[in-house]
């Protein structure tokens, strides 16, 4: 979120090609990055597009900047990026609601001159702009239900092995399966950006032989097929602003387990899912449990197209509009 802004500054001023906007991400530094180009491009239009943020992201209790209260460095910059853009895209309502919320409260951190009013002008250029995936790639990968061959349920994990998507949760919640007598299998997949964490180790010694597989798969057809075979997509995530593997795994027909937080309600309404959503652990203990006793797991979780309102199919004309009327903003 440094470096780039210069970096990439340079290159677009190597164009020569004219632009009619710019759309950056939530990781560039936009203040610097227009600072830096406006002496030739003094009114193009620019939207910043927030697929996740720094203010309301769940700082891990062992990051050294947490520790030494240097947290708000990379808020800020969010910040300002959302109130130089002309339009501020979020990937769901819930991240942008959320966005909102956590602005004030951030603002008044600061000593004096919080400018509490920009807070408004943000709101007021803000809008949801779902986020746009290759569903469709998975249609050619579905295969029979698991339930139909094996005699005990697969669980699914298909996100970061990192702090914010609370694995040591999701394997508490497995152990205590296992003390009331639930049988599984499980699959551990998904990428791991530093050594392997300790908690996922014990997991593998305690688990054992229910484990078929563990790590991030070779490929996308495997990793398709994996959420095809899978039953259960237990989440106990601290954090998703739109939580794209959620969405793929309830997409091929996984049971969702999840908590009611964050942007899972955007996906699937709790009044009309009320045996998808907890609150306390204990709770999606239930709510497995359940599944397993009345074999629901047997059959794929049929809401699953719903979730496919977020294939580019579904998407691209929100996204050729949003883009359209970016171009047509003039300063």
């Amino acid at each position: 979120m440094h470096g780039a802004a210069i970096t990439l500054a340079e290159a677009f001023l190597e164009e020569r090609e004219p632009f009619s906007a710019i759309l950056a991400s939530d990781m560039l530094d936009l203040p610097l990055f227009l600072s830096r180009i406006r002496r030739r491009n003094p009114s193009i239009p620019t939207g910043v597009y927030f697929h996740e943020n720094q203010l309301s992201y769940p700082w891990s209790p062992r990051d050294g900047d947490k520790k030494r209260g240097q947290d708000l460095h990379y808020s800020f910059l969010n910040y300002t990026s959302a109130l130089v853009a002309d339009t501020a895209f979020f990937n769901s309502d819930f991240h942008r609601q959320r966005f909102l919320h956590d602005l004030p409260g951030f603002l008044e951190r600061y000593p004096d001159y919080h400018n509490l009013d920009t807070v408004e002008e943000i709101e007021s250029k803000s809008q949801t702009l779902w986020l746009g995936m290759d569903l469709a790639a998975f249609d050619k990968h579905r295969v029979p239900n698991r339930g139909s061959s094996d005699n005990r349920p697969l669980i699914l994990w298909n996100h970061r092995w990192e702090y914010d998507k609370n694995p040591i949760g999701f394997f508490r919640i497995l152990y205590r399966l296992i003390d009331d007598g639930i049988d599984f299998d499980l699959a551990l997949a998904g990428d791991r950006f530093e050594e392997e964490p300790p908690y996922f180790q014990e997991a593998k010694k305690r688990l054992g032989k229910r484990i078929v597989q563990y790590g991030m798969l070779e490929s996308f057809d495997d990793y398709a097929k994996l959420l095809w075979k899978s039953d259960i997509a237990l989440v106990t995530s601290h954090q998703d602003f739109f939580g794209g593997s959620v969405v793929e795994s309830i997409y091929c027909g996984c049971h969702p387990v999840l908590p009611r937080r964050l942007a899972y309600t955007d996906h699937l309404h709790p009044d009309d899912f009320p045996d998808v959503f907890y609150n306390e652990e204990e709770e999606a203990v239930d709510l497995i449990k359940q599944l397993v006793g009345a074999n629901q797991w047997r059959k794929p979780f049929h809401e699953g197209p719903a979730t496919g309102r977020y294939d580019w199919n579904s998407q691209i004309d929100a996204y050729d509009d949003a883009l359209a009327k970016l171009s047509e903003i003039v300063e």
